[in-house]
């Protein structure tokens, strides 16, 4: 899978612009603040609707201007396909192939995007909501069928919740909540097997990454649940006892106290929580270890590799760290790369690559510093 092209309309700092990138290694070098970040954005914004780095999507529209649009052809073994995104101050409009897409996940499952930027570290060091949203991005694009299944879960667990709120001081009805309940285990099961298939998938492959990485061993990821996982039938008693025990509880909050939207990960080495013991620089590495690791998986379960993009990773890492990342940077993974200086990437790999200086939104191919 790779980008052929892209072409950018009053989105953030860009006017216009239109990118033919290469199948291989391309990389967008120049000062801060020259629109370096808002580049890779607006690719990711492409493959998944909606912006890393912003929850409001009317930020991502140019100042002064009604709508931004991000248009790309996606090459996918040889087969073609035009994405169009248009964001206007009333909502988003998905096409492929100059058909409309009604539903956000039929749309996300077709260009798959991992992305390592400087912020990624809230993965590890913010509240674990932070790494819920980096499980259901992820597995979004993964598995065509969990946007759809965590949608009803949060429906459901909405109704649950709404309920508990308004019967606080009045009748409450247990068949009625009862059958909500049921139905939001179901939903449950699903997303607790499939967040679990994901973790492990992850750690048959971060150990070694983040080893040939930094020289320490023993990285791994814990799966935070709060139920012991199982067959269906064990995980589906367990939940309804939970609920049972603690309904007296969640009445008095209004809340639901259990399920996947209280689901976290941790991130050791041996013993060691990385969140609350590790350096900067090790919760750093985590982070890369887990999106390389993930290249690997989307392989295995699409058939072909996704679309990495590493925002100024360069400036944090030393000459051995720099060189064992880029072990993991194979010539068929479409890479984007942005870095303020050229010098901090091997000539060898330059060589190869494609590149853009950008100035002030303007890009211009071209290897020289």
């Amino acid at each position: 899978m790779y980008l052929e092209k892209i072409e950018v309309t009053t989105f953030r700092n860009y006017s216009q612009i239109l990118l033919e990138l290469s199948k291989g290694l391309n990389i967008i070098y120049g000062n801060n603040a020259q629109g370096k970040t808002n580049l890779l954005e607006s690719i990711y914004v492409l493959g998944l609707t909606k912006s890393h780095r912003s929850f409001i999507d009317q930020h991502l529209i140019k100042q002064d201007e009604s709508f931004a649009r991000v248009k790309g052809i996606l090459n996918i073994n040889d087969y073609r396909s035009t994405l169009e995104l248009l964001i206007q101050k009333s909502g988003k409009k998905m096409k492929i192939d100059g058909m409309d897409v009604k539903k956000v996940d039929d749309y996300i499952s077709n260009m798959n995007i991992i992305i390592f930027y400087p912020e990624d570290l809230k993965i590890v060091k913010d509240s674990p909501g932070e790494r819920r949203k980096f499980l259901n991005t992820e597995l979004s694009q993964l598995y065509s069928n969990y946007y759809h299944v965590l949608n009803e879960y949060n429906r459901l667990l909405k109704m649950r919740n709404d309920y508990l709120k308004k019967t606080l001081n009045s009748s409450f009805d247990d068949s009625y909540f009862d059958i909500i309940t049921e139905y939001l285990i179901d939903k449950a099961i699903l997303l607790y097997r499939m967040r679990n298939q994901f973790v492990n998938d992850l750690n048959q492959r971060c150990e070694e990454i983040y080893q040939r990485i930094t020289g320490l061993s023993s990285f791994h990821i814990h799966y935070n649940t709060n139920i012991e996982l199982g067959n269906t039938e064990e995980m589906k008693v367990q939940l309804r006892d939970k609920y049972k025990k603690l309904r007296d509880v969640e009445r008095k909050i209004g809340s639901t106290m259990v399920g996947p939207h209280r689901d976290d990960l941790d991130f050791l080495l041996g013993e060691l929580n990385l969140k609350s013991y590790g350096s900067q620089g090790q919760q750093r590495i985590a982070v890369l270890a887990l999106k390389l690791g993930e290249i690997e998986i989307f392989k295995q379960y699409k058939g072909y590799y996704p679309i990495l993009l590493l925002d100024d990773v360069f400036s944090e890492l030393d000459e051995m760290k720099k060189n064992n990342l880029l072990f993991y940077i194979k010539e068929e993974i479409q890479t984007i790369i942005t870095t303020t200086d050229l010098h901090l990437i091997d000539d060898k790999i330059i060589q190869k690559a494609k590149c853009f200086h950008i100035d002030h939104g303007t890009l211009i191919e071209s290897k020289e510093v």
